[in-house]
């Protein structure tokens, strides 16, 4: 056990050294791109305000702590629906499934895919609208594997693909995700873990709709010329989680856990927040949190529009006495400012 001690140490010194270097720096706020990164599409951890590093396990750790995708029995398969700052018409939809490999591995695939609506296409000579539409296609895919060494240390790393585009430009890179769980206490209640996310190549936008047509610059002859502009890159929303949890077992049928959760940010301030949650047999749990921007105040203009609390609650039931297989729903409703709260909703099945 000392030999996975020494590699969670490593790891996280490694992980909080690199993410540091780089966090908490809110004059840069904006200078980066793919926010859609950092939507969580899943209920269950978006109902902890997505603070919940230390405990998020199988497919919603693809999006949180890529270690916990392993902590699963056999096989989990997610559908999520999320409906984005409630009056914007914004959606986030994703599918992901985690399949355990061996004794303690696991492979998980996830997509994901965000949803603007119908834009109306405005132009110098029609600022009020050409009467067309479009509507811009964000989609990621990842790829993810983790392991559990003896039931205590998992460590996991994720490979997504980022695509984003409209009709005539489009932009493509890749992230990594990398993170680890430890798992400790008598009836393995207390958990720690550390998470580092979106380090990845930067991104630019290219295509026809970046060129436009000129006349000839120079010379006798008059003729139009197409002229490509160069767009300037952008980096990804890098984030680095640590966060630790406990849970209180007062009966053999009641659970209650509380958590914290500390996210260093690259391109905005840092966050601190915590969680709790109640689960009567892991048949259904309600849970709830709130997170903070450090060094904010409420008159703040660059305050994250997820700062403030979050609920949510799960139903999860056993398909027949004598299987493993669970089928449950997930809700959850986080508060934004402004905007009218963002509602999630998953449909999970294991086995």
């Amino acid at each position: 056990m000392t030999q996975y001690l020494k590699t969670l140490m490593i790891t996280a010194v490694v992980l909080f050294c690199y993410g540091t270097n780089y966090a908490g720096n809110p004059d840069r706020q904006g200078e980066a791109g793919a926010y859609e990164l950092l939507l969580n599409p899943w209920a269950r951890s978006a109902g902890f305000h997505t603070l919940n590093t230390s405990m998020v396990s199988g497919v919603e750790a693809m999006r949180l702590n890529i270690a916990g995708l392993s902590r699963i029995n056999t096989t989990e398969v997610l559908i999520g629906h999320t409906r984005l700052f409630e009056g914007t018409t914004m959606k986030l939809n994703s599918v992901g499934i985690s399949q355990r490999m061996g004794k303690s591995g696991a492979f998980g695939i996830t997509l994901t895919a965000l949803d603007f609506g119908d834009i109306p296409i405005t132009t110098e000579n029609s600022p009020g609208g050409t009467g067309a539409s479009f509507s811009p296609s964000f989609f990621h895919i990842g790829f993810a594997y983790a392991n559990t060494f003896e039931n205590k240390v998992s460590v996991g790393i994720l490979l997504r693909g980022i695509s984003e585009s409209i009709s005539d430009a489009s932009a493509f890179g890749f992230g990594i995700d990398a993170g680890v769980q430890y798992v400790t206490g008598e009836e393995d209640n207390f958990k720690f873990g550390i998470s580092l996310r979106n380090i990845g190549s930067p991104m630019t936008f290219g295509g026809q709709g970046l060129s436009f047509q000129t006349s000839n610059p120079g010379g006798a002859v008059d003729y139009q010329i197409t002229i490509d502009q160069r767009a300037a890159t952008f980096e990804l929303p890098s984030v680095l989680n640590i966060g630790a949890s406990y849970d209180f077992l007062p009966a053999p049928r009641h659970r209650i856990t509380v958590l914290g959760n500390f996210t260093a940010n690259s391109f905005s301030r840092d966050q601190v927040g915590g969680g709790l949650e109640y689960s009567f047999k892991n048949m259904f749990m309600l849970r709830g949190g709130y997170r903070y921007d450090l060094g904010s105040s409420i008159n703040d203009e660059d305050r994250s529009v997820y700062s403030g609390l979050s609920a949510g609650v799960s139903i999860e039931v056993p398909l027949k006495k004598e299987s493993s297989g669970k089928f449950g729903v997930d809700y959850a409703f986080r508060s934004t400012n402004p905007f009218d709260g963002t509602h999630n909703i998953t449909i999970r099945y294991s086995m």
